[in-house]
């Protein structure tokens, strides 16, 4: 993702790519760049230092759980504790969760306050909740000090105080796809995608796309992709479908379930032609800060922008996943490559 290009950067120096990369589950409060730069100047220079290792260690642990907590799960632990839930991170930090509206803040060891602005970014070991602040642990270690504002300084002198996410170097929810090919076209499964060619023509030259493409032949929905449309199309990855529970896949495919697996593909389809640039102009114009449409199953979507123009579809369960390749553009309509597959109500 543009928005987590320093978030990777201290990922790759801390040394943390193979533990974000296991098993987990984790649950991952991914600070953006902008969050990175509201702190003191050079405090990223000096954290990504060879020597920082162990401080940028303990700040990165801080945005991590050893669970799989969906921002519901949160909320309802946060109504149960009465207001306010105390989360302990892998780091030994101790985050106060609390609901505020229809958000949820954390605020960290340091009376700082991060709020989640994009919530439920599913990954195949674990979750992404995006936050807008960084979340510095309590411990004053030599790179923790240089984190303090001004305001922080003045008053600790003046008072007593108290690792698959994918990989770090292309996570589920933080993945690019590739360049343009001579069509104009995005390479897409590292395959070149044509103007010219129907959305199921392209899609069977995608590697990233196989799962999808014999879902679309088990519904027989082949015929109606390849008429003329025009449609827009969030395909999810083959590794959308492999963070489903284990044997889901397997028993979408079966004869039997035809009717729920078509009902899960159609949530993917919206008719007309949509390009990035227009669910975003309809994000950012929107009243709550989404555009909401319908899908051909009748399911709601809902995009949203991020500050440096990122693009989420949000399915009916409010799982939000991103628009990794945008604007693939087939005779009969566009496909975006999401990386989750989105579930109906």
């Amino acid at each position: 993702s543009a928005d987590h290009t320093t978030l990777v950067a201290a990922v790759k120096a801390a040394g943390l790519v193979e533990t974000l990369s296991g098993a987990g589950p984790f649950t991952v409060f991914a600070p953006t760049n902008a969050a990175f730069d509201a702190l003191p100047d050079g405090t990223v220079d000096t954290l990504l230092e060879l020597g920082m290792k162990d401080d940028l260690t303990r700040v990165l642990t801080c945005h991590v759980v050893a669970a799989d907590a969906m921002s519901e799960m949160i909320s309802g632990m946060i109504a149960d504790d009465g207001g306010m839930h105390e989360v302990e991170t892998v780091g030994g930090c101790v985050l106060k969760a609390r609901a505020s509206g229809d958000m949820i803040t954390l605020e960290d060891e340091r009376g700082r306050t991060a709020t989640v602005t994009i919530a439920d970014v599913k990954q195949s070991n674990g979750v992404i909740h995006v936050v807008d602040s960084v979340l510095l642990p309590a411990e004053k270690a030599a790179g923790a000090v240089a984190m303090e504002t001004p305001a922080e300084a003045e008053q600790m002198a003046t008072a007593d105080t108290p690792d698959t996410m994918a990989t770090a170097e292309t996570p589920d929810a933080m993945a690019q796809d590739g360049t343009a090919d001579a069509d104009g076209n995005p390479i897409v499964g590292g395959a070149p995608m044509f103007a010219n060619k129907t959305i199921v023509e392209n899609a069977v030259n995608s590697a990233d796309h196989t799962t999808l493409v014999a879902a679309v032949k088990a519904a027989e929905l082949v015929e109606t992709l390849s008429g003329p449309g025009p449609f827009t199309v969030f395909a999810p990855v083959n590794a959308a479908f492999d963070a489903l529970p284990a044997g889901t896949v397997e028993t979408l495919l079966k004869p039997e379930n035809k009717d729920m697996l078509t009902k899960i593909l159609t949530a993917h389809v919206v008719s007309g032609k949509m390009s990035a640039d227009d669910l975003k102009a309809k994000a950012r114009a929107g009243k709550d800060g989404f555009y909401h449409f319908a899908a051909v199953s009748g399911d709601s979507l809902s995009a949203k922008v991020t500050g440096s123009g990122g693009l989420f579809i949000f399915d009916e369960k409010g799982n939000a996943y991103e628009v990794t390749t945008a604007d693939v553009n087939q005779s009969n309509g566009v496909i975006h490559v999401v990386e989750g597959v989105l579930l109906p109500r």
